[in-house]
């Protein structure tokens, strides 16, 4: 692998980490005044893995926002938890066969 290729797969994952870490669920001013709904549970379900690892370095960042819209922020969340980490388990099965 070149130089070259490395510096490129290095520079996008850097942005691609902060693009996805922009929208954590962080206890806020903003996030008080608006509660995460479906969507964002949705969206915090996906990262939540990525969630997991920057809370073990950064206090504020949290899997699960606690300022939520209640059954629709919880249905989106693990709506994405289990749609991405299931798809993986069956996906695997498949190719172990």
């Amino acid at each position: 692998m070149s130089k070259k290729n490395l510096l490129s797969i290095v520079l996008i994952s850097l942005i691609s980490i902060a693009i996805l870490s922009s929208c954590m669920p962080n206890p806020t001013e903003a996030m008080i005044k608006k509660p995460a709904g479906f969507f964002m549970g949705v969206w915090h379900g996906w990262i939540a893995p990525l969630s997991l690892i920057i809370g073990f370095f950064n206090d504020t960042t949290r899997i699960y926002e606690p300022n939520n819209t209640g059954w629709w922020y919880d249905f989106g969340f693990y709506m994405a938890i289990i749609s991405g980490f299931g798809g993986l388990s069956l996906a695997r099965r498949k190719a172990d066969s």
